[in-house]
């Protein structure tokens, strides 16, 4: 089976590259993570040939860049950003649009017009397969993937039968420190430095003041609730009852946001709360983990306390903030989740799945379709088999080894994005049609 012709979106020119030399490519960036990745993969591109322009939104986008010939400052109102963008798309000769994250408003726009004039779009985000890999995919990531359209018998197919060599992660890649001090030094800067950028609104619903202040409380904290997350976990490794782990997100994350239907995380956590309540046997428990870079701002611990204590059941719920999530996932009956990525690493290890919202991952046999009532019962194991070829496919496609914060962990990654941006096809067709990919590293560690 051939999947590029399998699949009806397939030829969407925002997963084709032009068909030009790299010297005629001109790369617009647009916001990337907080750090210098984007700032490092423009060198790179421009090492290649390639023009590539940087918009700033605000101070800290203008930070993280060091070619000021090639910084192009947007200081207007959002509501006049497409108009401004088809400007500069058309005075620069724009080719390729990149981006992280393609739900915010300026990048949605951004994909509007990428969509519209044919221009290839190419999008980063967290990897789906986390800690240690980024993702990489053109015209859409997470709900909007196209991941969400392929079958796991069209990825078995696409392999052809070889399982991939799982390049095998450093024993300590971990940038989370430097993910939060870069996320507090950017609202910082946004804070006292962003009077060239008088109309910047960020899109998150709390003031840049707000955010700064707990990207720095976290930050601060962060030694006293590695102890309180380490205190929490022992207590629950150690005292024999069944268990449920209820994987947590950002109430602010774009996943949450765009690919669920719940308003909030307190809608999501009361409706397991109830099913827990009514179904689940009386000495089961229910841990909700908490996100690794949760703030505070949604209150969560506080909402799930207050519902559990009006259900009867506060004896048996725990919260555990932030920390290492395989201590748990070791002991843990199932999962139960929205759409975090981070439920991959249950299915990894053979653990049943229930996912609320739209995720890459919810595939038949891979992710529970049972009620979550029955789940919480007698919860469906995934078939090791079929997720192995479906973690393999990922792998071989839109996986990339690295990182974007800890310098250690950028280079693995540069080191093979930029070829992946030349191609002429996105990974997932390069696949299909037998060619392989660009993301190969020719003498790497592998398991």
């Amino acid at each position: 089976m051939n999947l590029a012709t399998s699949v009806s979106w397939a030829s969407d020119p925002t997963t084709q590259a032009p068909d030009i030399p790299a010297a005629q490519r001109v790369f617009l960036l647009l916001q990337g993570p907080h750090g210098p990745f984007f700032d490092r993969l423009g060198r790179l591109l421009r090492a290649t040939g390639a023009t590539v322009w940087r918009v700033a939104f605000n101070a800290g986008d203008a930070f993280f860049w060091s070619d000021p010939d090639h910084l192009l400052r947007f200081q207007q109102p959002v509501a006049a950003w497409p108009e401004a963008l088809a400007r500069i798309l058309k005075e620069k000769g724009v080719t390729d649009i990149v981006l992280y994250g393609d739900v915010r408003p300026i990048h949605a726009a951004a994909k509007q017009a990428a969509e519209a004039q044919g221009l290839t779009l190419h999008i980063f985000e967290e990897g789906y397969l986390r800690p240690f890999w980024i993702s990489y995919e053109r015209g859409g990531s997470n709900g909007f993937s196209r991941l969400m359209g392929f079958s796991l018998p069209q990825m078995h197919a696409a392999l052809r039968g070889h399982q991939a060599e799982v390049p095998r992660p450093p024993a300590n890649w971990g940038d989370m420190r430097q993910h939060k001090f870069y996320g507090a030094l950017y609202h910082f800067l946004v804070l006292v430095a962003n009077r060239r950028f008088p109309h910047f609104r960020t899109h998150r619903e709390i003031p840049v003041r707000r955010e700064f202040v707990l990207n720095l409380r976290r930050l601060l904290l962060s030694p006293l609730l590695a102890v309180d997350n380490a205190v929490r976990t022992a207590r629950i490794r150690r005292s024999g009852h069944p268990f449920t782990l209820v994987l947590m997100q950002l109430e602010h994350d774009a996943s949450f946001r765009a690919h669920s239907d719940y308003p909030d995380m307190a809608a999501f956590t009361a409706e397991v709360l109830e099913a827990f309540a009514a179904h689940a046997p009386r000495h089961h428990h229910l841990v909700f983990k908490a996100h690794p870079l949760d703030d505070g701002r949604s209150h969560q611990r506080r909402d799930i306390r207050h519902k559990a204590a009006q259900l009867g059941i506060l004896d048996r719920i725990h919260h555990v903030p932030g920390g290492k999530l395989a201590p748990l996932l070791a002991q843990a009956r199932s999962v139960v989740t929205v759409n975090s990525t981070a439920a991959q690493q249950a299915l990894w290890r053979g653990l049943p799945v229930k996912a609320m919202g739209r995720a890459v991952y919810d595939k038949p046999q891979l992710v529970s379709d049972q009620p979550l009532a029955e789940f919480l019962l007698q919860p469906q194991r995934p078939d090791p088999a079929k997720y192995r070829s479906y973690r393999d496919y990922l792998l071989e496609t839109c996986q990339i080894p690295g990182g974007f914060y800890a310098a250690r962990a950028r280079a693995p990654a540069l080191r093979l994005v930029v070829d992946l941006m030349l191609a002429r096809n996105d990974p997932y067709d390069s696949l299909a049609d037998g060619h392989g990919t660009a993301r190969q590293q020719p003498g790497s560690d592998r398991r």
